[in-house]
């Protein structure tokens, strides 16, 4: 496993950009909800913590991880965000479904950021079972949605910064 010798939630703060004056959509599935509630008050806090005005920290729930590309791509229309953050959890089962939904969530994630040019932050944890989504969303690796938010916050800053006009 990836984050085995890695702590989700360790990083340098004095290398995050601020969210002052940025607006933030976090985009949530029900669908695993222990686990996608711990990763949206993880990226929530983060986002406060780096001076984001909790104001404009909005969220939408959606029923599984399948429809986060969707809810991000309505966010973007309807909120202006500087940047999405997609939470979601999907953990395998004896089928199948997981391959599919795992790879139609990342697809249409990354189509919704080249669409678009709004960061989506993919911050769906794929895990063989439910032991190891508690471990990325608040247990011994950390939580996700803690990197997450930095992601956001590191992309809306480069978005800023290479704009033209």
């Amino acid at each position: 496993m990836a984050t085995a010798q890695h702590h989700l939630s360790t990083y340098d703060p004095a290398g995050v950009p601020t969210g002052a004056g940025r607006r933030f959509v976090l985009v949530v599935s029900e669908w695993n909800r222990e686990i996608t509630e711990a990763l949206r008050q993880g990226a929530r806090q983060t986002l406060l913590v780096h001076g984001t005005d909790p104001a404009e920290v909005i969220e939408h729930w959606v029923p599984g991880s399948y429809e986060l590309a969707l809810a991000a791509q309505l966010a973007i229309e309807a909120h202006t965000p500087d940047a999405v953050i997609a939470i979601g959890s999907i953990v395998r089962g004896e089928t199948p479904h997981f391959e599919y939904v795992c790879q139609a969530t990342a697809q249409g994630i990354m189509d919704v950021n080249l669409r678009t040019g709004v960061p989506v932050i993919f911050c769906v944890l794929t895990d063989d079972d439910l032991q190891q989504a508690r471990d990325r969303s608040g247990g011994r690796h950390g939580n996700k949605g803690v990197d997450g938010a930095v992601a956001a916050l590191k992309m809306a800053a480069l978005r800023s910064s290479l704009q033209v006009g």
